[in-house]
């Protein structure tokens, strides 16, 4: 029976993809991350020292957040469980806390629980940790690819630390690809692999910073590449290019990284900062995203970030979203370009924003009174169209209002303009 445990483990373990063979079992193996596990550092220590405690890593595919998990396993005493929050039910959940707390009372053993894609938690489900937690019954552990402090229940992050992982730099990429090399290199039957220079930089730049992409890509190329004359597996870059052809860009259009590059994106328009604009217009395309909803937001910037400083920004993106309507991709790029552009280059001006301290005028005051010359038929109204230039004075807020200012102008642009010509005009 164990010879054939032994036996399937071995087979399953040999039909792994290349990059879970390829897993670092140690911290010295392991690439990147040197701002959280350099030499010294609190969580490099705690888990060599086995004081690992409650924790949450946090960032996109392939930057080694499952295999931190590996390494803290072989580091530890403490049992680890691993769940799937896609997968585990809340019954599930209380049966590994359950079982955590006998074998902390029977053999006095902890239990790391480690919780993958903890985000897609329920909030029930994050709260049935929190006891467990409070008590030691559990070392809790998770990992999700949103940010933490959106996604997670903030009594589960008030308990835990943070780390966040980055995708990994060139230099840790270009080592995983010599890792790659070597490990063919070593196999019963060998293989030599020959990669040229604009092979790798292709498949570094499209691997988007992850291991596990860049693994994939290359596992793939070598696997249908045969050996040449000098029994050499060539990679070129036209097969780097085959192997790897579109760039893995972070990118969740129902996740929190959306957020964060739509926010990026309106943000560079409002810092009137056109190349990171486009950068980050050029992001949410190439990851599939609604063009109505980019455009939405630009309708909005046109008004909240531009506003009076040019009145024409938001006919200009309405034009163009018109125009993408009857055009449609791929030249609608073109109307996504020319509207962010223009909204990016053009003067700017919130002032748009002066009817929240109306709106909160009207919230925080006594019903106010219409005036008696401003109602409607009123006998005592002194209509501007008769006088010079369309000015007089007259008031035109009710009594206990007078004198207030809502509306914030802005110097610049139209507004500004349009504000001096107004001034001039009441002291005239």
């Amino acid at each position: 029976m164990s010879d054939n445990l032994f036996s399937n483990a071995f087979q399953i373990q040999s039909n792994a993809p290349l990059a879970d063979r390829l897993r670092p079992k140690t911290l010295d193996d392991f690439f990147g991350q040197e701002s959280i596990l350099g030499n010294n550092s609190l969580l490099r220590n705690a888990i060599l020292n086995d004081k690992v405690g409650n924790i949450i890593f946090s960032g996109p595919p392939g930057v080694g957040k499952t295999t931190l998990i590996e390494i803290i396993s072989s580091n530890t005493r403490s049992a680890l469980i691993k769940l799937n929050a896609v997968l585990s039910s809340i019954k599930e959940l209380r049966t590994e806390i359950a079982n955590a707390k006998e074998r902390l009372l029977s053999s006095n053993r902890k239990t790391i629980l480690f919780i993958d894609e903890v985000h897609r938690f329920t909030s029930i489900q994050q709260d049935a940790l929190l006891p467990s937690i409070e008590n030691g019954t559990i070392t809790f552990i998770g990992a999700t690819t949103e940010n933490p402090f959106f996604a997670v229940n903030k009594a589960l992050i008030s308990r835990a630390r943070v780390f966040s992982l980055i995708p990994l730099n060139t230099n840790d990429l270009r080592k995983i690809i010599e890792k790659v090399v070597n490990y063919y290199a070593c196999l019963e039957d060998p293989k030599a692999i020959e990669i040229t220079e604009e092979a790798i930089s292709h498949l570094i730049k499209y691997s988007g910073g992850d291991a596990r992409n860049l693994i994939n890509a290359l596992e793939s190329g070598i696997s249908i590449t045969k050996e040449n004359k000098d029994k050499l597996v060539f990679i070129d870059l036209s097969i780097a290019e085959d192997s790897i052809q579109k760039k893995n860009i972070v990118y969740d259009k129902n996740g929190q990284n959306h957020f964060d590059v739509i926010s990026a994106f309106i943000k560079s328009i409002r810092g009137s900062d056109p190349d990171a604009t486009l950068y980050w217009l050029a992001n949410m395309v190439e990851a599939g995203e609604d063009p109505n909803f980019i455009f939405r937001r630009l309708l909005i910037s046109a008004s909240e970030d531009i506003g009076l400083a040019d009145p024409n920004a938001i006919v200009v993106v309405q034009s163009c979203c018109d125009a993408f309507d009857r055009v449609g991709l791929p030249e609608g790029l073109f109307f996504l370009s020319q509207a962010s552009l223009y909204l990016a280059i053009s003067p700017k001006s919130n002032s748009t924003k002066s009817i929240f301290k109306a709106v909160e005028a009207i919230k925080t005051t006594n019903v106010s009174l219409v005036p008696n010359h401003l109602k409607n038929n009123a006998s005592n109204y002194l209509n501007p169209h008769n006088y010079h230039e369309n000015l007089l004075s007259q008031e035109y807020l009710p009594t206990e209002l007078k004198g207030i200012k809502f509306w914030q102008h802005k110097n610049s642009g139209w507004e500004k303009n349009k504000y001096d010509d107004l001034v001039k005009k009441r002291k005239s």
